[in-house]
């Protein structure tokens, strides 16, 4: 037995009245939007009543129409913030992160790596979480730089 949608519109007030306050606002006006529209309720007007654009009100009503109730329980992904930071960018300091050494230290901190790039610690440190980096981390053994680490390692090792 298939349900119109117009059965499913109704059963989402019902679920609303059930849940109270806690049951979201979008939900319940997007349902209220396309139960005026079922019943012949024009957009300027169905606008005017619950207090929103017109613009608001046919969008919801096209998402309904494509979708069903499944266009009115999600909104649609957005695209986000445009990066300030370039791809380019970005692909340098991974580069240098992983192909060269800086000057006097055997691996790159936040900080050296940040003034070296001239970019920001933070923007740093998120490239770095992004690329799964841990120059602190390494795995392989480095050499010291140490000019004395050779008497160093005699005294040590024997």
């Amino acid at each position: 037995m298939s349900h119109s949608p117009f059965m499913t519109v109704s059963f989402i007030f019902k679920r609303a009245r059930a849940h109270g306050k806690s049951f979201p606002l979008r939900l319940v006006q997007r349902a209220q939007i396309i139960k005026m529209a079922a019943d012949g309720i024009f957009s300027h007007d169905i606008a005017c009543r619950l207090g929103i654009s017109r613009p608001t009100v046919q969008l919801w009503r096209q998402r309904f129409l494509s979708l069903r109730c499944a266009g009115l329980e999600k909104d649609a992904p957005r695209p986000g913030r445009i990066p300030k930071i370039s791809k380019a960018k970005i692909k340098a300091v991974v580069e240098a992160t992983l192909e060269i050494t800086p000057p006097q230290a055997t691996h790159w901190s936040t900080r050296t790596m940040a003034k070296a790039q001239e970019l920001s610690e933070a923007t740093i440190r998120r490239i770095w979480k992004q690329h799964n980096l841990k120059p602190h981390l390494v795995k392989t053994f480095k050499l010291s730089r140490d000019k004395h680490f050779v008497e160093k390692l005699y005294n040590i090792v024997g």
